[in-house]
């Protein structure tokens, strides 16, 4: 088997590190925070109310409240990808002395959970959920963009099935673009100095590519190498159908199989032998000089795109859970949603080197270590 195909398979989910001693290597050697603690936790609430309450507003959604566990039956919890590497922080709940024992479950993404909530709720065709999602994902490799603590703006829009469309997804992703660039501009004339010519300002245009016309254009790269080399490109990128194995036999990256419609032909759309209503907004970070990932979203399954994903992915048997019922049942709306990592691109607008800047988790004594001599100081 070559190098390439390696390369390519260990990419599909992998975290884009090796070890520490790499993440050393990479990781800046001239930063300095342009803020300071306090003004960094003053632009981090001004930023989180800007970005919610916009994105209320572009969307028609309103704040709801989200579970940080879920019962294991229920079915909504996120298994992220659908090869099971990623598996969730699970405990028994032995309830009045084990006669109503619960099996519970940390969420690692509200993504199921809020097309539920979507009836709960009662919202109607064009109205929506978003929430402040705190998760724990156990398996990550804790790097400079990589937490087990997870947080998140999770949202949630009813869609009609005339809206299960390429045209559509491309302009409520531009409405959530324009929120985040709308909240970098905020950060500056908060604070001035994070003007920095250093680090220019995100585009005002995002740029659309199916991950088929990246992977024609450097056919020989692995996932996260071919987004670093387009980035050099289009600074900022919406890459479209992830999920769907590409014409090289490998999927851009591993996507559960419950969530997001990945496997849909958009063949009269893009022209192109392409499948996938869903897709990423990646960024170059001028600050780490690496490709840095903000949000994942899509137009969810159908029924009959769910049994398909199920199908290809062997995983038929979650069609006896009560949230898969509940799809092929007809007894949740058709719904489009998605996560904008909210560590992420606070780190990004406020111009940090590492998470543990703009959120408390734990990190090992090694990373940290790297990060203080170069005076990256993460919270505690």
């Amino acid at each position: 088997m070559s190098t390439v195909v390696l390369d390519k398979k260990a990419d599909l989910a992998g975290h884009g590190i090796g070890d520490y001693l790499e993440l050393e290597k990479i990781l800046p050697t001239d930063y300095h925070s342009l803020l300071t603690p306090r003004e960094t936790q003053q632009a981090i609430f001004h930023l989180k109310r800007y970005i919610e309450d916009n994105l209320c507003r572009e969307l028609n959604l309103m704040m709801v409240e989200v579970p940080l566990i879920v019962d294991v039956e229920s079915g909504v919890n996120d298994m992220l990808d659908r090869d099971g590497s990623r598996t969730p922080i699970q405990f028994h709940i032995s309830n009045d002395r084990d006669k109503h024992p619960l099996d519970a479950q940390v969420v690692q993404a509200a993504t199921k959970w809020k097309r539920v909530a979507l009836k709960q709720f009662g919202c109607k065709v064009g109205e929506g959920i978003c929430t402040d999602m705190r998760a724990v994902r156990k398996d990550y490799f804790l790097d400079h963009d990589h937490s087990a603590y997870v947080d998140q703006w999770d949202w949630e829009r009813v869609i009609t099935a005339g809206q299960r469309n390429l045209p559509f997804l491309k302009a409520v992703v531009g409405k959530v673009w324009k929120v985040l660039v709308g909240a970098e501009k905020f950060a500056i004339e908060m604070f001035p100095k994070l003007k920095d010519p250093r680090y220019p300002n995100l585009p005002e245009e995002l740029i659309f590519l199916h991950a088929e016309e990246i992977l024609d254009m450097y056919p020989d790269l692995p996932r996260k190498q071919r987004e670093a080399q387009i980035l050099q490109k289009y600074p900022a990128i919406f890459i479209l159908g992830i999920g769907w194995p590409l014409k090289d036999g490998y999927p851009h990256e591993m996507r559960a199989a419950d969530s997001d419609d990945w496997v849909t032909d958009t063949n009269v759309e893009t022209g192109h032998a392409t499948h996938g209503l869903n897709g990423d907004i990646l960024v170059w970070n001028t600050v780490t000089k690496r490709r840095h990932e903000l949000s994942s979203m899509g137009i969810r399954v159908t029924k009959e795109t769910l049994k398909q994903q199920l199908e290809l992915s062997h995983q038929l048997d979650f069609l006896q859970l009560p949230y898969h019922r509940a799809i092929l049942e007809d007894r949740i709306p058709l719904s489009i949603g998605g996560g904008i990592g909210q560590s992420r691109t606070l780190m990004l607008l406020l111009r940090k080197a590492h998470l543990g800047e703009v959120s408390v988790a734990v990190w090992p004594k090694v990373l940290k270590e790297i990060c203080a001599n170069k005076e990256i100081f993460v919270l505690e």
